[in-house]
């Protein structure tokens, strides 16, 4: 088996005659001394092969240096290294420094965004951004109030910037974006206050909008061809979203797309999640609520969508489908197989075909997960491809203004946004998760436009009879739908993995700690407590032919708002406040690159 996106296929397809991605981007990527996009690849695979940091020398590993970003809130994503300058971002208000590595440091040109700071107060889950992109010798920004800008990757100055969305109805940005060909692909925040989600992509050349395509709506809107967008291997149809919404609904239903997004230049389709139907009160919106809780295969030229998979119908708990899409050249049966494998918040693990849409594995990543007894994998039966919601923990049956008790997951999921990784090594995919389960109360509620349109109580504790913490860190079989190993945390890993070529995969804790275990058996064989807790992603580079690991630590996010945001009724932040309440006790409040080396000098090569 072979991951996607390796360099010798990068060098291939920029020897092509067509352009099947952005050159510029492509690459970057192609040189693994360099993080040249969140993901480290389009694939979204996390890995790097980048092996002088292995199983056998990272026990030795110290801090090379520190960086403070002077923002104390929740720090996701990663620097990107292009060259001998590195690119670090904050949370809000969205700072942007371009470091010299070749001189200590030294900040060459600092971007500091004049943004409305009422614009916090319509971020569901803390202030957090999860990083720049590069192309074309641009350094491209979507900040929270939806500026996308495009920087000077050499001065910072800005060549243009273009409004995305609307603040003032609580459309909000808190993810990275994705440069493909000549566009940057965009999505939007505000599930929670009745956004209708959207994907769009702007010309990288000018800022223009190229196309835009709806979540919901009518099929003109949604970029949808009845008869040749396919679900399950059948067309969807005319009028699918309209079809499976109770009036109006669908304008304020949802389904936004702020999680991660990956291409295969081959098939030329980009692919991400979207998110929960608004409201969380699953009685105001009978129905399907198509097309939230869905994964989405796009042509990146036009946006046409190709095929959908909804993994949640009817959402009840607010599992959003946002978590990232990551692709892999797998064998299966004995047949080679394009495959694209999600951890949903739903807490079942997806493996599908990504060329066709074809649904070949769905199984629980969590062994707590119980609001369901499994997928239906008959392609035969009526129910193909549905999850068989278990009547206790369903808050649709139970009904508004009563209390659910119990269900498992919570809603922030058995896995929230932070990416795994994937090994071509050990053909493994590395999760952080949530143990989390939650009790859930649906109420009736009003829409106003940029209010909060939520209409549940929720509160949040660690899974029972289990090992009393609230994560685990796993090894997954993507294949045969399997744990391979797991890991016991006391809290929740919101941490993006990373896995070596080095046999180490790397991740962070929300006390602020950084390990390293071992790819094949999840030994622990270092860690070291950063001066925040980590909920960002973990990369590495080379420079001056010495492998570096980098961390932002600065705790925060959905998990550690009650620390960023100054939180202490236990039902707030949407219930984690309570759930989480004892991290106080082992970090506080950040905002930190943290950078690893081994001892001495770069290795001499021969």
């Amino acid at each position: 088996m072979k991951y996607l996106l390796n360099s010798a296929l990068a060098a291939l397809l920029l020897t092509s005659a067509t352009a099947y991605a952005n050159e510029s981007v492509m690459a970057e990527m192609a040189k693994p001394e360099q993080w040249a996009i969140q993901m480290g690849d389009y694939a979204n695979t996390r890995y790097s092969e980048l092996d002088q940091i292995n199983k056998d020398n990272v026990k030795d590993l110290r801090v090379a240096w520190t960086f403070s970003t002077g923002v104390l809130r929740g720090h996701e994503g990663s620097p990107l290294v292009i060259g001998d300058m590195m690119y670090v971002h904050t949370p809000f208000p969205n700072k942007v420094f371009a470091l010299d590595l070749a001189n200590d440091g030294k900040i060459v040109w600092r971007y500091e965004p004049q943004q409305n700071p009422e614009v916090i107060a319509v971020m569901c889950c803390d202030t957090v951004n999860r990083g720049v992109a590069y192309a074309d010798g641009m350094i491209l920004l979507h900040q929270a109030d939806t500026t996308l800008v495009a920087l000077d990757a050499k001065t910072g100055e800005e060549k243009w910037k273009v409004q995305t969305g609307d603040p003032s109805i609580g459309e909000t940005n808190t993810a990275t974006v994705l440069p493909v060909k000549d566009k940057v692909i965009v999505g939007v925040s505000g599930g929670e206050y009745g956004v209708r989600g959207r994907v769009t992509a702007y010309s990288l050349a000018d800022g223009s909008e190229v196309w835009k395509a709806y979540s919901t709506g009518p099929d003109d809107e949604m970029l949808v061809d009845p008869e040749k967008t396919m679900h399950l291997g059948k067309p969807i149809g005319p009028d699918s979203s309209l079809n499976s919404w109770e009036g109006d609904q669908w304008k304020i239903g949802g389904g936004t797309t702020w999680g991660w997004y990956s291409y295969d230049p081959d098939l030329n389709l980009i692919y991400y999640g979207t998110g929960n139907p608004s409201t969380w009160n699953p009685s105001q919106r009978p129905g399907d609520n198509k097309w939230s809780m869905t994964i989405m295969a796009r042509d990146a030229d036009t946006g046409m969508a190709k095929w959908f998979y909804q993994m949640t119908p009817h959402d009840e708990w607010d599992f959003d489908g946002v978590n990232e899409m990551i692709l892999t050249d797998q064998e299966i049966d004995g047949e080679q197989r394009k495959l694209l494998t999600h951890f949903d918040r739903n807490g079942l693990g997806y493996t599908l075909d990504r060329e066709t849409g074809e649904l070949l594995v769905a199984e629980k990543f969590d062994p707590a997960v119980n609001w369901t007894t499994g997928v239906d994998m008959d392609p035969e039966s009526e129910t193909y491809g549905r999850p068989a919601v278990v009547a206790e923990y369903s808050t649709s049956q139970n009904g508004e203004d009563t209390n659910t008790t119990g269900v498992c997951p919570a809603a922030l999921g058995s896995k929230d946004q932070q990416p795994a990784a994937f090994s071509p090594k050990t053909n493994l995919f590395y999760v952080p998760t949530n143990h989390v389960c939650m009790d859930y109360e649906p109420f009736r509620v009003a829409y106003t436009a940029g209010q909060p349109y939520v209409g549940a109580t929720l509160s949040m504790f660690p899974a029972p009879d289990s090992h009393g913490g609230m994560g685990n860190f796993i090894a997954w079989d993507n294949v045969n739908g399997e744990i391979k190993w797991s890991l016991p945390e006391q809290f929740s890993v919101w941490s993006g993995a990373l896995a070596t070529a080095g046999d180490l995969v790397f991740y962070g804790t929300l006390e602020g700690y950084l390990k390293a275990v071992d790819a094949e058996t999840g030994e622990e064989l270092y860690k070291f407590k950063t001066p925040s807790g980590v909920i960002g992603n973990v990369m590495t580079y080379v420079h001056g032919g010495k492998q570096y690991i980098g961390i932002l630590s600065g705790v925060g996010g959905w998990a550690g708002i009650g620390l960023a945001a100054g939180l202490t009724n236990p039902n707030d932040g949407l219930g984690a406040v309570g759930g989480y309440a004892a991290l106080s006790d082992y970090t506080e409040l950040g905002g930190q690159l943290t950078v690893f080396e081994l001892p001495g000098d770069a290795p001499v090569e021969g």
